[in-house]
This record gives C-alpha cells, structure tokens and sequence, in this order.
C-alpha cells in the first residue's frame, strides 16, 4: 500500500511560480514511479510529469521549459516546481505512483488545487 499526500497549491498571478510536494509512505520510495497529473474543470486528466526511479523525466509539450519535475528519494516525495504559470494551468494537480516496472498508476493523492489569474 502507498499513501501520497500533496501539498503547495494555491493562488498565483500569471507569471508566478508554484512548487507543488507530494510525501509518499508506506513502501520503498526508490521503487516507485511517480506522475504529476491535474484535471481542470470539465476537461480530461492529463498527465503533466514523470519521473522514474532513475530520474528520467518526461513532460507535457504545453509545460516544456516552465515545469520541472524531481525526487528525492532520502525525502521520499517527488516535486513540481512550476514557473511561468499561465491561466490555462488552473487545475487540480495530483500526485500519482506506479509499481515498477508496471506502466498503470495505481496509487493516487488526494489533490491540490492551483489557480493562476490573468
């Protein structure tokens, strides 16, 4: 079983930056694969982030250049570090884990709200 719980969202203006952290427990931290998704209202889940175990990272193209994604695995919990955020990145961001080497996050947050103003 894995608990993750995320925490940094909040009110931002346009241009602003945000850090979002996400402490996961219950097992080996170095043996998951963690995901940053965000849902807005009435739009799909997308996923914004990844991060294995490695420290490998992919990203949504929309996000390329303005979020960074990291772990820290003595910490146990993986980070969002967002910078230049944009109105369209008003959402709810979760934090999410897979087993590795399973692809299907299986282990969800509960989520942290973010809003950006123009």
């Amino acid at each position: 079983q894995v608990q993750l719980v995320e925490s940094g969202g909040g009110l931002v203006q346009a241009g602003g930056s945000l850090r979002l952290s996400c402490a996961a427990s219950g097992r080996t931290f170095s043996n998951l694969g963690m995901g940053w998704f965000r849902q807005a209202p009435g739009k799909e889940r997308e996923l914004v982030a990844t991060i294995t175990s490695s420290g490998s990272t992919n990203y949504l193209d929309s996000v390329k250049g303005r979020f960074t994604i990291s772990r820290d695995n003595a910490k146990n919990t993986v980070y969002l570090q967002m910078n230049s955020l944009k109105p369209e990145d008003t959402a709810v961001y979760y934090c999410a884990a897979r087993l590795i080497p399973l692809t299907a996050y299986k282990y969800w947050g509960q989520g942290t709200q973010v809003t950006v103003s123009a």
